[in-house]
């Protein structure tokens, strides 16, 4: 016998357990976000990030043998990250050989988590005669992710990749290359540079002063007496 006025009604078990999947799925979809948000991050964001990480080292060669202790240096900000901006000029400056060798360039996109990625199909390769020291400019296809710049002489029997049985031959025959970041958000320090490659751009075929390339690359110290007064300015098509 019910009492007056109450509203006794029975508990609806059917809906409770209608809105659990909906419930349940709802979560599992968040959760799934969550990590890739994390993984993501705006594009601005995730340069920024590169510029603190990169292991870069604009500055190559150093050890043994002629070839492999010639100075090869990027033309870029110390950080070894740069953004080439709109003329997309890249400047490499080459130190004072008794045997010049090649030298080879390649450039690496990044994959989405910024590891390099190896396949040269997605990538490419340049090779460019021996020559004596001098800079040289290039002018780099547009940029659209960040990708890796490295470069190094193709020395005299040096090995492609460390053999087996001595895992650390490269050392004595290759030469450690420059490696550097080229990302499109550009810095203060980026824009010094654009400017200066910009300069050398205009003497395409002359040659410039020793000290004025050490000064606005903030390479003096190594660009010794060793090297010629002028330095040749080369343009490759």
């Amino acid at each position: 016998m019910k009492k007056a006025g109450a509203d006794h009604r029975e508990p609806d078990v059917h809906a409770g357990r209608s809105r659990r999947p909906a419930l349940m799925v709802l979560a599992a979809s968040l959760l799934t976000l969550a990590p890739l948000a994390a993984l993501e991050p705006p594009p601005a964001q995730a340069q920024s990030d590169l510029r603190k990480s990169f292991p870069g080292r604009r500055v190559g060669g150093g050890t043994r043998g002629d070839c492999s202790s010639r100075l090869l240096a990027h033309l870029v900000p110390a950080s070894s990250v740069f953004a080439p901006g709109k003329d997309r000029y890249l400047g490499l400056l080459e130190g004072p050989s008794a045997s010049p060798s090649p030298l080879e360039i390649t450039f690496r996109p990044l994959s989405g988590r910024g590891t390099a990625d190896g396949s040269m199909a997605s990538g490419q390769r340049r090779v460019l005669p021996a020559s004596g020291p001098g800079i040289t400019l290039i002018s780099l296809p547009s940029v659209k992710v960040p990708t890796m710049w490295e470069s190094s002489y193709l020395c005299p029997g040096a090995a492609a990749t460390p053999t087996p049985a001595d895992p650390l031959n490269f050392v004595a025959a290759e030469s450690p290359p420059a490696l550097s970041l080229l990302v499109t958000d550009a810095s203060k320090e980026d824009g010094s540079v654009q400017a200066s490659l910009a300069k050398l751009r205009s003497s395409c075929g002359a040659s410039v002063p020793r000290e004025e390339v050490g000064t606005a690359f903030g390479l003096s110290d190594l660009i010794t007496a060793k090297w010629p007064e002028r330095i040749p300015v080369r343009c490759p098509a």
